[in-house]
């Protein structure tokens, strides 16, 4: 096989696959929390099989050229904090986690959003998630605050004033590409011994934000000029299958005319 042919395909598959990773950065822009995605590309090198670029042909064909796009992984850099003027709004201002129950029990992390207090009188997730501190508002409330240190108080009608109700603590994990996107802001922790307990406001875990929401982290004129080069880089792979399908025509010919 014309190895032409191999190198073009890699690099065809592995534009594509970025492509598809950058489209989907893009349409989180308006995400809360969203972190994008970082690429990485590496060289192939040896004896390598058709199908990892065709994922159709099993041939195979000695080469030490050709590209694939080898890893993906999250872009940890915090977001904006943009004001909202909602209380039921938080942001985290800071690398830390709110832990949350999930379905089935299971602890996950969130990094803010949208609160309410659901059907049980419980702090929740605008989605039904509770928060794992089980903060209970009392049937009365009028309304709650959330300091930077994560002391919840609720407000309560009349003379009565105020309450506190609870505390939102955070975490810090030691390495975030452990962390597993289970989608709508929660991430899994492959390794719960790397999940590290620390007071909101100390121990660089970062401190609370009410009325406040965390911007995703893509920037959108960075991701354009990287659109632009992997469209041109597509092209160029397209081009290079085309030189190599004109070679083995050239030689077709030649084999026909001898």
């Amino acid at each position: 096989m014309n190895g032409a042919f191999y190198i073009g395909a890699t690099g065809l598959d592995a534009q594509q696959r970025a492509l598809d990773v950058l489209a989907h950065d893009i349409a989180n822009i308006n995400t809360v929390g969203y972190k994008r995605t970082a690429l990485r590309f590496s060289e192939l090198a040896g004896t390598a099989s058709v199908e990892d670029a065709s994922r159709t042909a099993v041939d195979s064909v000695d080469t030490n050229a050709g590209v694939s796009l080898s890893a993906t992984s999250r872009v940890w850099t915090p977001g904006e904090i943009r004001q909202t003027g909602s209380a039921t709004d938080l942001a985290i201002d800071g690398p830390g986690y709110i832990e949350t129950l999930g379905p089935g029990g299971d602890v996950l992390l969130w990094r803010g959003g949208a609160l309410k207090v659901d059907g049980d009188g419980f702090l929740a997730t605008a989605g039904g998630t509770r928060l794992r501190a089980m903060i209970a508002v009392p049937e009365e409330a009028t309304g709650f605050s959330i300091a930077r240190d994560g002391s919840v108080v609720a407000q309560l009608p009349g003379d009565t004033g105020t309450e506190t109700i609870g505390r939102i603590d955070l975490v810090t994990v030691k390495d975030t590409d452990s962390l597993i996107d289970t989608g709508a802001g929660f991430y899994a922790m492959s390794d719960p011994s790397g999940v590290v307990g620390a007071d909101a406001g100390a121990q660089g875990a970062g401190a609370f934000v009410q009325g406040a929401l965390e911007q995703a982290n893509v920037q959108l004129s960075e991701e354009m000029v990287t659109l632009m080069l992997l469209q041109r880089t597509y092209a160029a792979n397209a081009q290079l299958v085309q030189a190599g399908d004109q070679l083995m025509s050239i030689a077709n010919n030649l084999r026909r005319n001898s």
